[in-house]
């Protein structure tokens, strides 16, 4: 397994902002990779892992501090419905972390990765990730989430990124098997306006991670970035623990026509109100790639005078 940085996540981010990658599954596309299976980006686990490496080296050379990687859609149930074993999913599971550190390595800094644990709704593959209330209990989620958890884990990531959460069940859940993995952790919802998208009041989902030690950062991903600063600001308040917001490009998904509309709002401009408000890792989701990113840890970089943008900025 290749080494990983030498300070913990949570220490760094005492010291500053962190800047996160973009959108994995845009810059596979833009390298040419078909996501129309139900694995979405984990299929090329299997199929293509040099893609997956340098989709995340392509990030790391554009400045992206901290790494997450391409597990998302990853799940036993899924590989199993494409015939893969359970050994050979759990190898899976560890390649999407080794990865994301071969990528890592090759740049002369300190590069984090985060093991992402994507919504039970990702798994679905229809959309229930913006809807939530699955229908299921708490430990019916919890059982669920177990064993991909526990195999990311067991791949030793910096961290676990509980990420486009959509309602507070699946947190509680989440939260309540990453916190037995002994990692570090972040919670991030997916939002519309000031609420989740089951409709759930934000500052009562943050709260839930107030008492987990282990949850080293709360916020908001995969949502339209003017939701993002609001969010920041009641994620802080109501943990006290610091934000992460990583955002779509602003663009729209219109299921019926399978195509983006509108217009990208993203813009590192955007960055110095996160950071104001809390947030300590910051970066992109949907539709945000390596260009944005550059200039997002070129922002970053100026804002803190120091050579990666984010020891020193706060």
């Amino acid at each position: 397994m290749t080494p990983g940085p030498g300070r913990p996540l949570a220490a760094a981010l005492a010291e500053g902002t962190l800047v996160l990658d973009g959108g994995l599954s845009n810059q596979l596309e833009a390298q040419g990779c078909d996501l129309s299976d139900a694995l979405w980006s984990a299929r090329l686990l299997a199929d293509g892992p040099g893609q997956i490496e340098a989709a995340h080296t392509a990030y790391v050379r554009a400045g992206a501090q901290v790494l997450i990687t391409a597990s998302y859609q990853a799940s036993y149930e899924g590989f199993e419905r494409r015939g893969i074993g359970r050994e050979e999913a759990a190898g899976l599971f560890a390649r999407s972390v080794e990865l994301a550190r071969r990528a890592a390595a090759t740049v002369d800094r300190d590069v984090w990765v985060a093991a992402s644990v994507g919504p039970y709704g990702a798994v679905t593959a229809d959309g229930a990730e913006y809807r939530g209330r699955y229908g299921l209990t708490v430990r019916e989620l919890e059982r669920f989430h177990r064993p991909r958890i526990e195999a990311l884990a067991a791949a030793g990531p910096d961290a676990l990124a509980l990420e486009t959460v959509p309602d507070l069940d699946e947190a509680r859940a989440l939260l309540r098997v990453a916190g037995e993995c002994g990692l570090p952790v972040w919670l991030s919802y997916t939002v519309d306006g000031g609420r989740t998208r089951a409709g759930q009041p934000l500052d009562e989902a943050f709260a839930l991670a107030r008492a987990h030690d282990e949850v080293i950062a709360v916020g908001v991903n995969c949502c339209d970035p003017a939701d993002a600063e609001a969010a920041a600001r009641v994620a802080v308040r109501a943990t006290g623990k610091p934000a992460v917001v990583y955002p779509n490009s602003g663009e729209r998904w219109d299921a019926g026509d399978g195509a983006w509309t509108g217009t990208a709002t993203f813009t590192p401009g955007r960055a110095a109100s996160w950071q104001q408000a809390g947030a300590r890792l910051i970066g992109g989701c949907c539709r945000v790639g390596p260009e944005a990113i550059a200039r997002l840890a070129a922002a970053r970089r100026g804002a803190s005078g120091g050579p990666e943008g984010g020891a020193g900025a706060g």
